[in-house]
C-alpha cells in the first residue's frame, strides 16, 4: 500500500506541475501580446522622420497597426 500511495501523490504532483507550466505558458502569451499592442501603438505616434530612420514609412507602420494583438511576427 505504501508505493501506491506514492504513485498517486506522484501522479498529482506531475498534474500539478502540468498545470503550473501551462498557466506559466498562458502567462507569457498574455504578457507579449501586451508588448506587441504597446509596440504597435509607439510605432503609430513616430513622426515620419523617426520612420524613415529605421527603414519604415508610415504605411509599413498602419499595416502593423492594423493586425490583431495576437497576430504574433515572430510566430511561425
Amino acid at each position: 500500500m505504501k508505493g501506491q500511495q506514492g504513485f498517486i501523490g506522484t501522479s498529482h504532483q506531475a498534474h500539478s506541475e502540468h498545470h503550473a507550466s501551462w498557466l506559466a505558458a498562458a502567462w507569457h502569451t498574455i504578457r507579449r501580446w501586451e508588448q506587441l499592442a504597446y509596440e504597435r501603438e509607439q510605432l503609430a505616434r513616430m513622426s515620419d522622420e523617426m520612420l524613415k530612420d529605421i527603414g519604415l514609412s508610415r504605411g509599413d507602420v498602419m499595416e502593423e497597426s492594423e493586425r490583431h494583438f495576437w497576430e504574433d511576427p515572430l510566430k511561425k
